[in-house]
C-alpha cells in the first residue's frame, strides 16, 4: 500500500521534470491553504511548498491531461461522482492494481480520468520484533518519480466542486518484499506518457503499465518515529537514522 510520501522538489524542477508550464499562479508557502479542495483555488494556484510528510485526506499535486498537462491539487482519497458524501475517500486512498478495471469506484477513472502523482520518497514501516520502523524509500538517484494514480470530479450537496485521486498499488517487488506486501505503481518515465494519453481507454493496454517498479533503481533507510504522526512535516521526517 502507500500511505504516506514526499515531495520535496524545487517548484521550477519539479515543473519541468513533468512538462508542464511554470505560471505565476504556483503558490509558495502562504500563498493558497493546503487543505483546500476547491476546484477553482487548486486548478488556479497549486501549492509547491515542500512536503516532508504527506498524509491521506491532505491535498496533493497531480499531473493530468484534458486536453494539456497540468499541475493540479486534489484531496487524496478518491470520492466517486456518484457517492452520498466525501467521507468515502478515506477508505480510497489506494486502488489495486488487479481489481482497478472491474471496481464500480475506479473502472469508469481507470479509462477517462487517470493522472501521475509526482513524489521523491513514501514511507512504510518495516517490523523489527515487537516494533514497527519506519522507513523512507526512494530511488537511488533521488529523483523525483511519478505514482500511477486516478482522479474524479465530486460535487457536494452544497454545491462544492472537490477534485480527489488515488494511488494506484500492485505487489512489492523483491526489494520492498523485506518491509510489506506491496508497493504503489511507479511508472516508469517512458510510461507516463502512454498514461496520461486521453486518447487510450481500452484497459488492456494500460493494465500491463501497472507492474512492480525495478528493485535494482530503490532503496530504502530508517527514519525517526515522528513520521508516525501527520502533524510532524519537517524536514527532519527524512533524514537517515
Amino acid at each position: 500500500m502507500c500511505g504516506r510520501f514526499t515531495l520535496t522538489a524545487e517548484a521550477r524542477s519539479l515543473a519541468a521534470r513533468f512538462g508542464v508550464n511554470y505560471p505565476r499562479g504556483f503558490a509558495g508557502p502562504a500563498a493558497v491553504d493546503s487543505t483546500s479542495t476547491s476546484a477553482d483555488t487548486a486548478q488556479s494556484r497549486p501549492d509547491l511548498t515542500p512536503r516532508y510528510n504527506i498524509a491521506p485526506t491532505q491535498s496533493v499535486i497531480v499531473v493530468n491531461d484534458t486536453g494539456q498537462r497540468q499541475l493540479v491539487q486534489m484531496r487524496w482519497g478518491l470520492i466517486p461522482s456518484w457517492a452520498k458524501d466525501e467521507s468515502i475517500g478515506n477508505r480510497m486512498i489506494n486502488a489495486r492494481a488487479e481489481t482497478i478495471a472491474e471496481k464500480p469506484a475506479f473502472r469508469a477513472a481507470l479509462k477517462k480520468r487517470r493522472c501521475l502523482i509526482p513524489a521523491d520518497g513514501f514511507y512504510e514501516w518495516q517490523k523489527q520484533g515487537k516494533l514497527k520502523q519506519p522507513v523512507r524509500i526512494v530511488l537511488k538517484s533521488r529523483e523525483p518519480f511519478a505514482f500511477a494514480g486516478l482522479w474524479e470530479l465530486w460535487n457536494s450537496p452544497e454545491g462544492e466542486e472537490v477534485l480527489s485521486c488515488t494511488i494506484i498499488t500492485t505487489t512489492a517487488n523483491e526489494l520492498l518484499k523485506q518491509v510489506h506486501e506491496r508497493m504503489p505503481v511507479i511508472l516508469p518515465r517512458e510510461a507516463e506518457a502512454e498514461w496520461l494519453d486521453p486518447n487510450i481507454q481500452d484497459p488492456e493496454k494500460l493494465l500491463p503499465l501497472l507492474k512492480p517498479y525495478r528493485s535494482e533503481l530503490m532503496e530504502f533507510y530508517p527514519v525517526d518515529r515522528i513520521v508516525n504522526s501527520p502533524s510532524n512535516d519537517t524536514p527532519q521526517c527524512i533524514v537517515p537514522i
